[in-house]
């Protein structure tokens, strides 16, 4: 009984060491991507409301300082943020393509609702849509990589 035992043991420990992830690859990475545009995020065809303005811009920027930074950093492209390429996945860049391809209405579904099990919680019920809006106006004209410097919470 004893040496059964030991053997399913040793099995399932080589089998287990054999396991490993590997990033995905281009087919993968296109067919993920695709699905996530046209079916895992709504609100697709949604327009922003507010008006593209510097009040907006700067609205925005306020409430992404209080609510995203944390993750994101001060400029939305994780500048300071010691742990942003240590999740799985990686936290994205706000600046990317990725995510700058995602119409107004994608991102404020993003905000509302989250992605699951990326770790990017959703704030409807937290945030206001207004404020979600902004900072969507926000995400649209991000400030230039490092120059907003690193979050506080990082410095002390």
């Amino acid at each position: 009984m004893r040496s059964v035992i030991v053997a399913t043991f040793a099995a399932v420990i080589a089998g287990l060491s054999g396991c490993k992830a590997s990033p995905p690859g281009k087919l993968e990475t296109k067919i993920i991507t695709s699905a996530e545009r046209h079916f895992f995020i709504g609100n697709k065809k949604q327009k922003n409301p507010l008006p593209d303005t510097p009040q907006t811009w700067g609205d925005g920027k306020e409430a992404f300082s209080h609510y995203c930074v944390a993750c994101h950093g001060m400029d939305g492209q994780n500048t300071g943020v010691p742990f942003a390429d240590h999740t799985s996945p990686p936290i994205p860049s706000l600046a990317s393509s990725h995510v700058q391809r995602f119409t107004d209405g994608q991102l404020k579904w993003i905000l509302d609702y989250g992605i699951r099990p990326s770790g990017m919680p959703g704030s409807k019920g937290t945030l206001s849509d207004d404020e979600l809006w902004s900072i969507v106006v926000f995400l649209r004209h991000l400030p230039p990589a490092g120059s907003q410097g690193v979050p506080d919470i990082y410095t002390h």
